[in-house]
């Protein structure tokens, strides 16, 4: 610590240095925290959570009931000991709740005011978090698998869907409709993701063994499909050209910088291919167990060197480096399978939330400077709890919102 303080002072190093070389250490120490728990409130499988990127205090979750819960991560006790409580939920007595499974859920980008959520039930709601009552719907004639908004867009608002049909959806937030469609897959579309580096590429995973990747400007749509064989066809002649799997394809993640893309599929592989190019890497990750039929939520870190990947396991998560395919350490805590991860890149923790109906918090092992520094915020949010909590006023409405 002493040695990088000293480097970025005289200029000798990137000031990023120590903060990317923290990061790594604080992600690689993960383990389950005894002392915080999430608010249990579904009654079956969590399929999906998301955690907002504004102020990095609120966490959504949708479970395989149809419900769609709020959580607020800041602790108000002042204790090491706390609970995650739920804000609010679109529960069962709530008439606009989902009708079947919730398979994706994300917050709006560039606010907490709204959130999107698709579902079996062949929908996908736009929420207004103030009154908890969809500001939007959208029906589909197929089951909803995934849907995605870019993290960055500045001239489109647009949400990119897969449904079982094999046709992409790209609904516009402005308009309310349905705008475009881009066809090309030949099963159902289980993944789709937006590039976090260019606004305007998409790229698709679906049950054919494929992913291809798009410029949703371009009349021809598809940019290209990954191969994993880099186009020998001596190595593909016993296989179907251009497959990126041998196997259905139900997980999409991008690097935090849009260089790379992961891919994973019920072949049991994980590959990184090189987004400009479509290149196969040929990083061997090993076997990555994965018997899911559907999405597969998987997460990447950020602001750590070398990045890492967490891949749900059945009833554990994998922790890969991403560019090299080692397996670090494997994070066992869950009672079933895990269905989705994401990753809280302000404090380098992790959720995750599986068929056990429990969502689970994964906090870095603190130094004994952590430990001191922990226990001053924690005599801080003490004396500030004295005064009510201050909630987001998007949600100052919705806590008695079950009942609408």
């Amino acid at each position: 610590m002493l040695g990088f303080l000293a480097a970025r002072q005289a200029g000798v190093d990137d000031p990023l240095r120590l903060r990317r070389a923290e990061s790594t250490r604080r992600v690689l120490s993960l383990t389950l925290n005894p002392d915080r728990e999430v608010d249990r409130i579904h009654g079956n499988a969590i399929n999906t959570i998301d955690i907002e990127v504004i102020e990095g205090r609120y966490m959504l979750s949708g479970g395989a009931d149809g419900v769609i819960v709020v959580y607020d991560l800041e602790n108000y006790s002042g204790k090491p000991q706390y609970t995650c409580k739920a804000v609010c939920t679109v529960g069962r007595s709530n008439r606009h709740v989902h009708k079947f499974s919730v398979e994706t859920v994300q917050w709006y980008p560039h606010d907490t005011g709204m959130f999107v959520s698709s579902s079996f039930d062949k929908t996908m709601k736009v929420w207004d978090t103030e009154t908890l009552k969809p500001a939007e719907v959208f029906e589909f004639e197929d089951n909803v698998y995934s849907h995605h908004l870019s993290p960055i867009a500045r001239k489109h608002s647009l949400i990119a869907v897969g449904t079982k049909d094999p046709k992409i959806q790209l609904c516009d937030l402005k308009s309310g409709s349905r705008i475009q469609v881009l066809q090309g897959h030949r099963a159902e579309v289980l993944s789709v993701r937006w590039s976090p580096r260019h606004e305007h590429v998409l790229a698709t995973a679906s049950a054919d063994s494929k992913v291809k990747v798009w410029d949703v400007r371009r009349a021809s749509g598809c940019l290209f499909t990954l191969d994993q064989h880099n186009g020998d066809k001596t190595k593909a002649a016993s296989e179907a050209v251009n497959t990126a799997h041998n196997g259905r394809v139900n997980g999409l993640c991008f690097t935090a910088d849009g260089l790379h893309l992961l891919t994973t599929g019920t072949d049991d592989r994980m590959r990184l291919w090189n987004s400009a190019t479509g290149e196969n890497t040929l990083v061997n990750y090993g076997k990555v167990s994965n018997g899911s039929r559907k999405r597969l939520q998987f997460a990447v870190s950020r602001g750590c060197g070398p990045e890492l990947a967490f891949v749900p396991c059945e009833s554990s998560v994998a922790v890969y480096a991403v560019h090299t395919g080692e397996l670090l350490t494997t994070l066992r805590g869950h009672y079933n399978n895990v269905d989705c991860c994401e990753f809280h890149p302000d404090y380098q923790e992790l959720y995750t939330g599986g068929k056990d109906c429990n969502i689970l918090a994964w906090i870095p092992v603190l130094r004994a400077a952590d430990v001191e520094e922990e226990s001053k915020r924690a005599n801080q949010a003490a004396a500030a709890a004295a005064e009510p909590p201050s909630v987001n006023p998007a949600f100052q409405d919705a806590w008695s919102s079950d009942e609408d």
